[in-house]
């Protein structure tokens, strides 16, 4: 039987939340971008791409390990606590999870923000391995975006 598991990250980072808020917002058209070394694409398939139930096609370059796509449903946005949950709903890390859900939320921490990362998941066997390769990604991906932010102010 396969298992369940969750793993979290926190990171503190300079942008306040508001920056950071409205890029993430802006995903699709922002991520490649600024990431033009992660993301080849992200298309808005359904939806406006930043509200409950719109779904993204993500486009990933060859380095990025593991997925060469993903496709995301947004399932939660609480805009007022900076916060949002998408679920994978196709792509390959789906070959490697049963279902695979992350959570985002942004806390104001003085000047700066706090970025708590969370991802659950439902494993496809018990040799597969936590998401931890994704956790890394997620946290670089939000230092990354710091940095640009903080280039841009």
């Amino acid at each position: 039987m396969a298992s369940s598991g969750k793993i979290e990250a926190d990171l503190e980072v300079k942008s306040s939340t508001n920056k950071i808020w409205d890029i993430i917002v802006d995903s699709a058209t922002m991520f490649p971008k600024i990431f033009p070394e992660q993301y080849k694409s992200i298309e808005v398939l359904e939806g406006d791409g930043k509200s409950v139930g719109s779904i993204k096609l993500i486009k990933y370059q060859e380095g990025v390990p593991n997925v060469t796509f993903s496709k995301e449903k947004v399932e939660t946005v609480d805009e007022t606590n900076k916060s949002f949950t998408y679920s994978v709903i196709e792509g390959e890390l789906l070959n490697y999870y049963k279902n695979f859900k992350v959570i985002v939320s942004l806390i104001a921490k003085g000047d700066g923000s706090l970025v708590k990362w969370s991802c659950e998941f439902e494993k496809a066997s018990e040799e597969i391995l936590d998401p931890s390769s994704i956790k890394d990604f997620a946290v670089k991906s939000f230092q990354d975006l710091d940095a640009y932010i903080l280039t841009k102010a």
